[in-house]
């Protein structure tokens, strides 16, 4: 349940663990600004001028004298800085309790964690001791916690905000992230932070797509949940019938790949990144740095550069498979954090706990995407759930649209304050873009030899189903690649024939059809349904002498029948 006055909390002290670094005086911004009248807090692997960065570790404080920059362009943009947060030490983490200054609580629980590394950050917004915060995202650090305190947890894309002055976790594909109560919150922040910088190296210009999904959108869900604790199995089912009652359609997915990508991270060379963030000073004070993170920093010492080179290899071999998962669906949802863990059994087991909170996260920046995560519901044993949205890196905006939808759509409080959510907030987002359903009943099929003139303008596949029961089909002769024909015919004179529709935006429709060779063109198909879609259609003449091939069904069991049909290869 939501703390109140009579819910049992632990003493004041271990509420306070949360912050690191709370100066007499907050750092005031400029006078007016976008950001004016709000509060934020930054975790404390992010530069402020003249105050400590700690990173957790005692030993490697540090008084920079600039302001991180996303840092200045908040204050410029008129927002005040409060103070500094707790963390997992140098970033390595997803449970909040790996710092020497203690164990982060959750916002709800005290007895359980709060989520990692960016623990104090999520917990202060909780709590409504800040507007916002920022925090930072390797392998999930801003998102579990965000799923574990009923906060929105915003991971743009990578490059999208600079990571200069930030102590790096792994550099390639470290993302300063938000937290905020509400997602509108979490967008004005970014609407400030995101440009390029050319002191980060690894900023990038990115060409952000402004365009939301609209009311009809496809939502990949894994296959495999099997990290998830009953409870929050059962609040993920929740959650996919919210999305549908927004008028999405859920597509399953094979998982297998994106999670042997997140095993990457930790489980092959690419961990010898996080021990090249702090090379100088972890040689020299390796006995001042706590565990595990110190086995974990410490075994990227044992692999050589070639290691390295066959993990990035094996990286983009996964990358490759995963891209074909995104031709299904436009936007995938996955468990933030698939269960609540207590503190004292992290402390026990503190690695295979750890790996369970990334079950779903780990993989994200790994293979370039962007992320929100947002809180749908609360279990039955009153605790926090949440998904989140992930899509290709640039598709931050649509993420925000569908996210405040789904959080709005929750009935849910904010944070733990208990205060309703306000009223939704207008995102500077253009009209979607227009798409037309297209059709097809051969050679553009999935697999087939002419479905990249498909795939390469955009379209996305929706659905596998049946024509009405007015058509007939024929095999063309003479035809380069084989095509078949598909021709309307008086009720009663035809039969079903399978087809496949595909979604494609507009501006890239004349292009296709421009492609289409006579005796075929494009007309308007009956489905079994009852709907009308663009698709493919053939002259009546040029079916003279044709085969008629109706009675196989579709294209697919004609070329399957006649490859069983062939005569075999003599010698």
């Amino acid at each position: 349940m939501v703390p109140t006055d009579s819910t049992p909390r632990a003493p004041a002290a271990a509420w306070q663990t949360a912050w690191l670094h709370q100066p007499p005086q907050p750092l005031s911004g400029a006078a007016s600004g976008p950001l004016a009248g709000l509060r934020f807090a930054v975790k404390d692997n992010i530069d402020v001028a003249g105050w400590p960065t700690t990173a957790a570790c005692p030993a490697f404080a540090h008084t920079p004298t600039a302001h991180a920059t996303v840092v200045q362009r908040l204050l410029d943009a008129g927002a005040t800085l409060v103070g500094k947060t707790n963390l997992d030490q140098f970033a390595c983490g997803l449970n909040g309790t790996r710092s020497p200054y203690g164990a982060v609580p959750n916002s709800f629980d005290p007895a359980l964690v709060s989520g990692g590394s960016s623990s104090g950050s999520a917990v202060v917004v909780a709590r409504g001791e800040v507007d916002f915060s920022l925090g930072t995202d390797t392998a999930g650090s801003g998102r579990v916690p965000a799923g574990l305190n009923n906060i929105v947890g915003l991971k743009p894309s990578r490059g999208l905000v600079s990571a200069r002055g930030v102590v790096p976790a792994a550099q390639s594909i470290d993302c300063v992230s938000v937290f905020a109560r509400t997602v509108a919150t979490a967008a004005r922040v970014l609407t400030q932070i995101a440009a390029p910088d050319a002191q980060d190296p690894y900023s990038r210009e990115l060409a952000l797509v402004r365009q939301p999904w609209g009311r009809r959108f496809r939502f990949g869900v894994p296959d495999d949940l099997s990290a998830c604790d009953a409870p929050s199995r059962a609040a993920f089912e929740q959650a996919i019938a919210q999305l549908q009652a927004l008028g999405g359609e859920p597509v399953r997915f094979t998982y297998r790949p994106f999670a042997e990508a997140a095993d990457l991270l930790y489980e092959s060379a690419l961990v010898a990144e996080r021990y090249a963030a702090i090379r100088a000073f972890f040689d020299a004070h390796e006995d001042q740095v706590i565990e595990p993170v110190r086995s974990i920093v410490a075994k990227g010492r044992g692999y050589s550069a070639a290691d390295w080179c066959e993990a990035q290899v094996r990286l983009q071999a996964l990358s490759q498979q995963t891209r074909q998962a995104w031709r299904a669906f436009d936007v995938m949802v996955v468990p933030t954090a698939p269960r609540h863990v207590a503190i004292a059994d992290m402390q026990a087991d503190p690695v295979a706990l750890n790996r369970a909170l990334g079950a779903y996260t780990n993989f994200v920046n790994l293979l370039d995407h962007a992320a929100l995560a947002v809180p749908v519901s609360l279990r039955p044993d009153g605790l926090p759930f949440g998904v989140t949205l992930i899509a290709p890196a640039g598709m931050d905006w649509p993420l925000l649209e569908l996210g405040q939808r789904l959080h709005h759509a929750s009935g849910l409080t904010q944070g733990a304050t208990g205060e309703p959510l306000p009223a939704p907030e207008a995102l500077p987002l253009d009209a979607p873009e227009p798409r037309v359903k297209l059709a097809v009943v051969g050679a553009h099929l999935s697999g087939m030899p002419l479905n990249a003139q498909l795939t390469e303008r955009d379209a996305r596949l929706i659905t596998s189903t049946f024509t009405s029961a007015d058509y007939r089909f024929y095999a063309l002769p003479g035809t380069t690649p084989p095509k078949p024909g598909l021709v309307r015919v008086a009720p009663g004179q035809g039969a079903p024939i399978a087809v496949e529709v595909w979604d494609m935006p507009l501006r890239h429709y004349g292009s296709f059809v421009a492609l289409i060779p006579a005796p075929l063109g494009i007309g308007t198909l009956d489905l079994v349904n009852g709907e009308r879609v663009q698709g493919f259609v053939c002259e009546q003449q040029a079916t003279l002498g044709a085969l008629d091939i109706t009675g196989h069904g579709g294209w697919r069991n004609y070329l399957a029948q006649a490859a069983r049909s062939a005569p075999a290869a003599t010698a």
